[in-house]
């Protein structure tokens, strides 16, 4: 997600995180000897890291991501809202720039779910979970029309237009992107421009 690569956590700083985060979920909960932890620095904020928290002994595996401030036991755990998103950006607060903002939108949509699903932006054909092949023409449409996220105007009042390739379910659709310099974010003019592929439904 970040151009940066992520740390592996030694099991000292796993065990007193794990008690932290255990004490905020509810079920099942980690343990500390099975469980690893990613974390990175987050470009547009500043004092947080992400961590990626996984334990594979489990099944289902369980997993959970989230915010650890300046390294304390203040923890923020990703419930999948953009409320949750939209209240680090103020406590942070957020600062964008032409550097991390698409850094931002790929990181928001990874980690929000609307009411519709999951939007997932895609670059790539790795971005596109296929349930079956698709034929040798429908792969090649695609490949013609998939391209990276691209910043298509940065308006006076700081929000920016970000020009993006999403699937929703299983239609591929071209939309802008528009977030504020407060990170909040809409998007409008949608078009489909492939439906019908067959993808295993991630929206959810």
């Amino acid at each position: 997600m970040f151009d940066e690569s992520f740390t592996k956590l030694e099991i000292n700083e796993i065990a007193p995180i794990i008690d932290v985060i255990n004490n905020k979920i509810e079920g099942s909960t980690f343990d500390p000897l099975e469980t690893t932890i990613l974390a990175i620095d987050v470009p547009f904020y500043s004092g947080y890291r992400f961590l990626s928290i996984s334990d594979y002994a489990t099944s289902p595996p369980l997993q959970r991501f989230a915010f650890q401030k300046n390294n304390s036991d203040n923890f923020i755990i990703i419930d999948w809202t953009y409320n949750t998103i939209y209240s680090i950006n103020k406590e942070s607060p957020i600062n964008l720039n032409d550097e991390n903002i698409l850094e931002y939108v790929r990181f928001f949509f990874s980690y929000v779910k609307g009411r519709h699903g999951r939007f997932i932006i895609c670059e790539s054909m790795s971005n596109i979970e296929w349930k079956d092949e698709p034929i040798d023409d429908v792969r090649k449409k695609i490949n013609e029309i998939l391209k990276p996220l691209e910043i298509k105007e940065k308006r006076t009042d700081g929000t920016y237009e970000i020009k993006s390739l999403m699937m929703l379910k299983d239609a591929l659709f071209n939309v802008d992107i528009f977030v504020e310099p407060n990170g909040n974010i809409t998007m409008s003019n949608h078009e489909i421009m492939i439906e019908n592929l067959p993808v295993i439904d991630l929206s959810f």
